[in-house]
């Protein structure tokens, strides 16, 4: 049941100036699925239980790091740009922008006459107010390492020009990450622990790890967005109270199906199964520091003995595609699909075994269903697998308290998640790039990164596919990671929600935004 995101184009001409597509991205929906009606009617109460959330959550954009807080806060907030459903990219408050030669200075274009819950108007002050909160030698914000090539951001009229310590033709991207809202401000500063936005719900009660209540902004600017009265969301973490609770019809929405259970709720007649492919991947990843790892012919023996259909179809049920040991999708605009795909072959990982000296192999590998739904099984069928070349994997069950911060980028090798990133350079610079706080392969590669600093400036499309390809060949071939599967998000929802035909595939719930763009049926 692989599903395919067919490749969405934008030339350097949309980008610059702001347009919102010039190719379209359709999305293979599972068997059954139904069109959404053709106008979505006003009212209603959506209840939507995700398998995220902490009593530790807060309004503070420079904290959240779970789909909960960041479904909630695209809700209540508006950003300077939004990625679409198609994964083009689409003015928000910014109405438009455009770039210098050089790509190195941007100017967006204010859109006027949209206000906070709180009736004050948006302004271009609040924009730099919005973005300074996460610059700064004192910022301790996630998305601090995003904003750190902004050199110096400066009101002209209703404008805000941005000015980079170097070019980057994706920076109107950056601008639509999460972490990043519009927020009012007073002499300069936000409050980071204010929930006033300007975007189509108004907070009426939060309660980090029970409940999030939020009513339609009756001023919202966007027509045919917002149609629900109210959003309900709760944290249910445990994926079979998750599953119960739409069965029984105490909500209407949940994310993060059971794979395992996902049949169930297909043979329902009431409950629809949303599966939409994009940049979510697994990994495992090697410590490229530490032996055995530091040899590339070890990581090549351990890329070919890895069976990566039969995760797709046991550990995902099929909700998904083979990886190719690199980290850009399907959905991404620069994806090399002209590669060729690594497959399980035992006589090549013997090969690069023997290149290596060795005639076998033993390694641990940490692995925990906090990672991503399926870890350690799927660390156990690659241990089978990897067996028939004479590499012996040790699966280390790791408990799921902690893991984030006593196993991934502490042990040698281990299970991750990612949930991707909309561009090219995006993912690379967080990930892979020579000294990125989250280069959990401790990777470092000269041409991989010359090319990355060279193509986030290139404005030639053509030119700039060149070197994303080049670079994805590196990852595959040379680099620390292996990235056996790409899942698909698989959400689903009672027939009493109706959905556009299109559904986004950059984050879960529709890029964030599933309480703004869905409606009660």
């Amino acid at each position: 049941m692989n599903k395919q995101l067919l490749d969405a184009g934008i030339s350097r001409r949309s980008l610059i100036k702001g347009a919102t597509a010039l190719g379209a991205a359709g999305l293979i929906l599972p068997a059954g699925y139904r069109k959404a009606a053709a106008q979505p009617r006003k009212g209603g109460t959506m209840r939507i239980a995700m398998g995220h959330g902490n009593t530790s959550d807060n309004l503070d954009p420079a904290t959240w790091d779970n789909a909960y807080v960041q479904v909630m806060a695209s809700t209540i907030h508006n950003y300077l740009t939004e990625i679409g459903t198609d994964g083009t990219l689409q003015p928000e408050i910014a109405e438009s922008w455009d770039a210098s030669s050089d790509a190195a200075t941007w100017t967006f274009r204010i859109r006027e006459g949209v206000t906070f819950h709180s009736g004050k108007d948006v302004t271009p002050e609040d924009v730099v107010a919005s973005i300074n909160y996460h610059r700064g030698e004192d910022s301790t914000s996630a998305a601090k390492p995003i904003v750190d090539p902004i050199r110096d951001i400066r009101v002209d009229g209703q404008n805000v020009v941005f000015e980079l310590e170097d070019g980057n033709a994706d920076f109107p991207f950056i601008m639509s990450d999460y972490h990043l809202p519009i927020m009012p401000s007073s002499d300069g500063r936000i409050d980071p622990s204010s929930a006033d936005g300007c975007g189509g719900y108004v907070m009426q009660n939060f309660e980090p790890g029970v409940e999030a209540r939020m009513t339609r902004n009756p001023d919202y600017w966007k027509s045919g967005r917002a149609h629900v009265d109210e959003v309900i969301m709760l944290p249910i973490i445990d994926a079979a109270a998750r599953q119960n609770a739409l069965i029984t019809g105490e909500v209407d929405v949940i994310d993060r199906v059971n794979l395992n259970t996902v049949h169930l709720l297909e043979r329902s007649g009431s409950i629809r199964i949303i599966s939409v492919p994009g940049t979510q991947h697994y990994t495992f990843v090697m410590d490229s520091r530490v032996d055995p790892f530091t040899d590339n012919n070890i990581r090549l023996a351990l890329k070919y003995g890895v069976n990566r259909q039969q995760l797709v179809d046991t550990v995902l049920s099929g909700y998904g595609v083979v990886g190719n040991d690199h980290p850009i999708g399907r959905s991404n605009r620069f994806f090399a699909d002209e590669l060729e795909q690594r497959e399980l072959d035992p006589d090549r990982a013997r090969h690069y075994l023997r290149e290596a000296g060795m005639d076998s192999l033993q390694v641990d590998l940490s692995a925990s269903d906090a990672a991503f739904g399926g870890a350690v099984d799927a660390a156990v069928l690659f241990a089978e697998s990897a067996a028939e070349a004479g590499i012996n994997i040790n699966v280390v069950r790791e408990p799921s308290d902690g893991y984030w911060s006593n196993v991934w980028m502490v042990k040698l090798f281990t299970a991750v998640y990612w949930g991707g990133r909309p561009t090219e350079d995006w993912m690379f610079s967080t990930a892979y790039a020579a000294g990125a706080a989250w280069n959990d392969a401790f990777w470092e590669h000269e041409r991989f990164n010359q090319l990355l600093s060279e193509a986030r400036s290139e404005l030639d499309e053509t030119r700039r596919r060149e070197m994303y390809v080049e670079m994805q060949r590196i990852v595959k071939d040379e680099g620390s990671t292996i990235i056996p599967m790409f899942a698909n998000y698989v959400m689903a929802v009672s027939e009493a929600i109706a959905t556009p035909e299109d559904i986004g595939a950059n984050w879960t719930m529709d890029g964030f935004r599933a309480p703004e763009r869905w409606w009660m049926a």
